[in-house]
């Protein structure tokens, strides 16, 4: 019997700028002695940890490298000058994983030239006239008890040339990097021009996403506080509801391609009847469509909640005209106020009294301070970047995965976008809580 062709696997092998002969401050600090547990570079993490019959055993799989302190590093920390860059749209969360890398930088290894890039890829080309600042604990101390970015952050594509001219006047050695998929894509093409020019710069990104659509990341921070703020969200859509005749609470969230942040709010409360996200089509007309499924619960129990992610239902309220951002990104027309003009249109036609309160959100979920399980979990984000970049590693973003710190090439975290599985135990636990019914005509 012919043997089944092997499938070949991305290359998750971690670039370095050369090879690591400095000890690690740790080695010489006394309270740490027995508390430190260096990662070998060979220690590996499998991505599918579970193997059913007839698929490859588990030393054939995908693996990355595991996240940590090593033994010895590359860059000397009395001669080495770090930057930090944030950039695309606001994310709970940002100012902590900041003030977790300049602590970990400045405390840890004894870095003491750390430079803040002000708003973006921007703060890099001349041009703009943006000034750098200068980064230390004193100016971080009380950045991770409030939202927004404190740096500052702009979208829009700016020249990689530019930026890598910008990094060698001013005598970066090692670039930390905060942002979404288009962020790290640009990292990435920035850290192939450094290679080009000969230059012994690091480049380590930690991904920034509310929609938590990153690949091979678990869950980006500031996901779970955008969760519970858009809970409340949903608590007060829900409250509006059942406090007036046919009350109709209708939440937008975010989430353009990926429907995580709506349908794990779903799950939060469960006071959610409808959730909508990108990746399961709806019908809004006929017998299943969404409206019809409005009235029957309605009729039923007096009230109705719905939940909306903004790239859900495109196909039904696209104008047909492609516009873009800044970054690119086209712009999606507005689901929330389209369901809200047809559902009272459609309720006004069968003569029905409905009472719609219509809530949208997303600049709050978006500005506010992270959760004390967020800030946490950027603490440890910005303290796993340190660690790899002063051991000379580069081109890559850290990781959670299978609940383990790793670090994925930047290739491959923007490789795909990661997305609610329609047949998966998410999808079927929000069907599950919401008991919507197949918003489908015809199967």
């Amino acid at each position: 019997m012919p043997h089944s062709k092997k499938k070949e696997l991305p290359e998750t092998a971690i670039k370095t700028l050369g090879p690591a002969k400095i000890d690690s401050p740790f080695l010489h600090r006394s309270d740490y002695l027995g508390f430190t547990r260096f990662v070998d570079d060979r220690t590996r993490v499998l991505v599918d940890i579970t193997w059913e019959d007839g698929r490859p055993p588990p030393e054939e799989g995908l693996k990355f490298e595991f996240a940590g302190p090593r033994k010895k590093i590359y860059f000397d920390p009395s001669k080495l000058k770090c930057a930090v860059v944030c950039c695309g749209g606001l994310c709970p969360g940002i100012n902590s994983v900041v003030r977790a890398i300049v602590l970990e930088l400045y405390h840890i290894y004894g870095v003491r030239n750390i430079i803040g890039v002000k708003f973006g890829y921007q703060g890099f080309i001349p041009g703009y006239g943006h000034d750098v600042v200068e980064l230390n604990p004193e100016v971080v101390q009380d950045i991770h008890g409030r939202g927004g970015c404190f740096l500052g952050m702009s979208r829009g594509h700016q020249d990689i040339g530019e930026i890598v001219d910008a990094l060698e006047r001013l005598n970066v050695g090692l670039l930390f990097v905060i942002g979404g998929d288009g962020t790290l894509y640009a990292a990435d093409l920035i850290t192939e021009e450094i290679f080009q020019r000969g230059l012994k710069t690091g480049v380590v990104g930690v991904p920034k996403t509310i929609d938590n659509d990153i690949a091979y990341v678990d869950m980006t921070f500031g996901f779970m506080t955008a969760v519970e703020t858009a809970s409340r969200s949903i608590l007060s859509a829900h409250n509006e509801a059942i406090s007036a005749p046919n009350g109709v609470g209708l939440v937008k969230v975010m989430g353009r391609y990926s429907g995580f942040v709506a349908a794990h709010t779903s799950l939060a409360l469960r006071d959610v009847n409808f959730t909508l996200v990108p990746e399961v089509e709806f019908d809004l007309e006929g017998e299943n469509g969404l409206l019809a499924s409005i009235k029957k619960r309605l009729e039923q129990r007096g009230h109705a909640v719905i939940l909306v992610a903004e790239g859900a239902g495109q196909r039904l309220c696209a104008t047909g005209e492609v516009e873009c951002d800044a970054s690119g990104n086209i712009k999606f027309a507005d689901v929330g106020v389209f369901l809200r003009e047809r559902i009272k249109a459609y309720f006004d036609q069968e003569k029905m009294e409905v009472n719609l309160k219509y809530i949208d959100p997303s600049y709050e979920i978006r500005s506010v301070p992270a959760s004390a399980n967020d800030r946490i979990y950027c603490g440890f984000l910005g303290q796993q970047a340190v660690h790899a970049g002063m051991a000379g590693k580069t081109g890559l973003v850290v990781s959670m995965l299978n609940n383990r710190y790793v670090h994925v090439p930047m290739k491959m975290a923007v490789s795909f976008r990661k997305q609610v599985n329609p047949k998966g135990r998410l999808w079927l636990s929000v069907l599950e809580s919401t008991g919507q019914p197949h918003l489908k005509n015809g199967g």
